[in-house]
């Protein structure tokens, strides 16, 4: 006789979410530091527009300018940074997965 649910293996399961994060760090890798250092649409309009000196300083950066302080080689900076945020946005989306299946499984009880 089967079990109607047999236990999967960890790969099996996760297929999805390692190779989500296959593609997230080659991305990064590859294509952080092929980014444009001119400025984005935002600082652009300010500097064309003339009220980009009207803006205050932030009071705290964590990744200034996208990349890592203390890293002496721009391209590795901005890489590490990258990865950073990937695993910054990594961890956000298995915590908010986990509080929605808890949420779902505790309220069908």
């Amino acid at each position: 006789m089967t079990e109607p649910n047999p236990p999967s293996s960890f790969l099996r399961r996760w297929w999805w979410v390692i190779a989500g994060m296959v593609i997230a760090i080659a991305v990064v890798v590859i294509l952080a530091p092929a980014a444009s250092s001119d400025p984005d649409g935002l600082d652009r309009v300010s500097g064309d527009e003339g009220f980009a000196e009207k803006a205050e300083e932030p009071r705290f950066e964590w990744l200034p300018d996208y990349s890592i302080p203390g890293v002496d080689n721009e391209r590795v900076s901005v890489v590490l940074a990258g990865l950073v945020g990937v695993g910054i946005v990594f961890g956000l989306t298995l915590g908010f997965g986990a509080l929605a299946r808890h949420s779902r499984r505790s309220g069908s009880a």
